[in-house]
């Protein structure tokens, strides 16, 4: 089947790689426009752009989708159908109504649960014990259109936003070539959504990583999980920023202050909560590398007299 991608993040890469690897004419790529990062500032390529490049796709990376340009382009490319896979832009309805079979999109989430832009961290974050993969056939609105074929997957214990993001993603590139195979056979079956069901798990704002010991562990836990690796749940030691990785809730715990340290050992340093308690496995501080807790206290032991705040 001939096809356009359209794609930007390591989560994308999965199903271009797929979606490759089963044989589907590929005619280009569309991903976003290369970005300024680390200390010196260098442009670098999305991830689905290097792939795209490796593999010798054209590659298009328009500021938006609405010049006339960018849609002659896409009318000439002629695709059946558009794949979408965290392109990080709203697709307009003339792109939407260019591909014969239109626009069918990876969504890391089992809808109608966690429309937008960070469902795998909402899972996360909210203690659920399945996640999923859905593929949606695109509309104008919000991750809102007909479900073709749904996969889900349990979410492994104390599991992070890292580990259940790269087994969704190889779960998505998966399902969309499956879900290609029995669009050609005729065989997908739209389902309507129920926006009664709906919730929503719009972008990460910087405070929504800030961690407050001052709640129960095991949401303390889910919330450090499930900005982990990135872009890292923080808070306050000594009066510096740390951010904190590899979280799980320690049992027996009651009755002390929220934040302070009852303990550190090699298995990580264990943090009161407004109940219970959690065990911390990694810690960054500002300015630093990741490290183990243990490694990190043993450097800073005057910390282990302060509060987590």
């Amino acid at each position: 089947m001939r096809l356009v991608f359209m794609g930007t993040p390591d989560f994308a890469v999965a199903s271009l790689r797929a979606l490759h690897e089963a044989g589907h004419d590929i005619a280009a790529v569309f991903t976003r426009m290369d970005t300024p990062k680390n200390r010196g500032m260098k442009l670098l390529p999305p991830p689905v752009k290097v792939l795209a490049l490796e593999y010798g796709i054209p590659v298009y990376q328009p500021k938006n989708l609405r010049g006339e340009d960018t849609l002659e382009t896409l009318r000439a490319l002629a695709p059946d159908v558009i794949v979408v896979a965290a392109y990080g832009r709203i697709l307009p309805q003339t792109v939407l109504d260019v591909p014969k079979y239109g626009c069918i999109n990876v969504h890391a989430s089992l809808l109608p649960k966690y429309r937008g832009a960070a469902p795998i961290n909402a899972a996360i974050l909210h203690g659920e014990t399945e996640a999923g993969v859905t593929i949606m056939k695109m509309e104008a609105g919000l991750d809102t259109g007909d479900m073709l074929l749904p996969v889900s997957t349990a979410v492994l214990p104390n599991e992070s936003f890292g580990s259940l993001h790269d087994r969704l993603a190889a779960i998505g590139g998966e399902a969309i070539v499956r879900a290609l195979e029995m669009l050609a056979r005729g065989e997908l079956h739209p389902v309507p959504q129920r926006d009664e069901d709906a919730t929503y798990a719009p972008m990460i704002a910087a405070d929504d990583c800030r961690v407050s010991f001052e709640r129960p562990a095991e949401q303390v836990a889910c919330q450090i999980r499930a900005y982990d690796p990135a872009p890292g749940a923080f808070c306050t030691l000594g009066g510096g920023k740390i951010k904190l990785f590899a979280a799980s809730p320690e049992e027996g715990v009651q009755g002390a202050r929220p934040g302070a340290i009852l303990s550190a050992d090699k298995k990580g340093v264990v943090i009161a909560c407004r109940t219970g308690a959690v065990r911390v496995g990694e810690v960054q501080a500002a300015g630093g590398k990741k490290m183990a807790a243990d490694a990190f206290f043993r450097g800073h032991s005057a910390l282990l007299q302060e509060d987590f705040a």
